[in-house]
């Protein structure tokens, strides 16, 4: 681990004051990611800003039409056991409590989880080349194991996944990520946030280097009872999904009025395919509509040799999570096993 300087703002823009002008300074809160990243030697930051106890960010709060502004600091059980959350936001809970251990959990942050750094072996490796950590050096997994890595939205550069739960359920419920930077404030829709890898692999976020993360913002509140976050990995508990799906619908009887899916452990981002939703809009919850979302959602996946198996793995995943939503019978994140 290299030396670094340490800052502990009392203020927002006294954060943003610190990270302006040296793109070598890193934000910590939690640690659970970025801490490890130092000590593999991934991560080389010679300043570090520490937000942990920024006022105003370690809270849940009303928001608009009945929705809620999650703070950067609210801890991920904070989140997943607040009462609003749980009865608006199925999904999100349900997303939070598939993820990591409940240590960790209370550890890690709203604003952290967004920022989570890929999951490769090869980025964790600083004795391997990887464009991620060393831009141009090549991407090794393309060639060698590569069984967790993606099979959408990849490029020649790149084929890493990103490794969050919640932002898979937050995707699905188009949150907003409000952040604060030299130039003021700014909300990026969630879609928006994360990026594909494309040319530029080492740039996870649309962030700017001098912009922090001040809270998640959830629309108004829908899919409370349609919904499911099915997640499916090599064992139930403190792993990363191979292939997760959150689904969330509005039902009109018996037809689906509106429709939600996104999918995780696939893509450099929390993956969405609008045209795919639109499918299903109208239409009986049935196997063959499930069937053809499926297949419109995985347009264009492409497996590397280890991770083939996942496009028929998340093309059942997609039609069992749909299933688990149209019925009304959610996963449980206590009793992990398949329903």
């Amino acid at each position: 681990m290299n030396r670094f300087s340490y800052a502990r703002p009392g203020s927002v823009a006294d954060a943003v004051r610190e990270l302006a002008g040296n793109p070598a300074a890193k934000v910590i809160a939690g640690g659970t990611n970025l801490v490890d990243l130092m000590k593999y030697n991934v991560e080389r930051p010679t300043h570090l800003v520490d937000v942990a106890r920024l006022p105003g960010l370690g809270g849940i709060e009303e928001g608009e039409e009945g929705g809620l502004r999650i703070g950067a600091l609210v801890s991920n059980t904070a989140a997943a056991y607040d009462e609003r959350v749980g009865e608006r936001y199925p999904l999100l809970a349900s997303a939070i409590l598939a993820g990591a251990s409940p240590q960790l959990r209370n550890a890690a942050t709203t604003g952290g989880n967004l920022l989570q750094r890929t999951r490769c072996y090869y980025f964790y490796d600083d004795a391997t080349p990887c464009n991620k950590r060393v831009p141009g050096s090549g991407c090794p997994a393309k060639e060698g194991q590569n069984r967790i890595h993606a099979i959408l939205g990849t490029s020649e550069s790149c084929i890493a996944t990103h490794p969050s739960d919640m932002c898979v359920a937050l995707a699905a419920l188009e949150a907003v990520v409000r952040v604060a930077g030299p130039e003021g404030e700014r909300s990026i829709p969630f879609a928006e946030f994360h990026r594909l890898p494309g040319d530029r692999p080492e740039k996870d976020t649309t962030l700017g280097a001098d912009e922090i993360v001040l809270s998640v913002d959830l629309p108004e509140p829908r899919f409370r009872t349609n919904y499911t976050y099915l997640k499916l990995r090599d064992r139930l508990s403190y792993a990363f999904a191979l292939v997760s799906v959150a689904v969330a619908l509005e039902m009109d009887g018996d037809t689906i009025a509106e429709a939600r899916i996104a999918l995780g452990g696939v893509a450099h981002k929390p993956w969405r395919v609008p045209e795919a939703e639109a499918l299903l809009r109208g239409r009986t919850p049935d196997r063959s509509n499930f069937e053809a979302a499926a297949a419109r959602i995985l347009q264009g996946a492409k497996g590397f040799g280890h991770n083939d198996f996942k496009i028929e793995l998340a093309r059942r995943a997609v039609i069992r999570a749909l299933k688990q939503a149209a019925d009304g019978t959610p996963q449980s994140q206590t009793d992990k096993r398949i329903q």
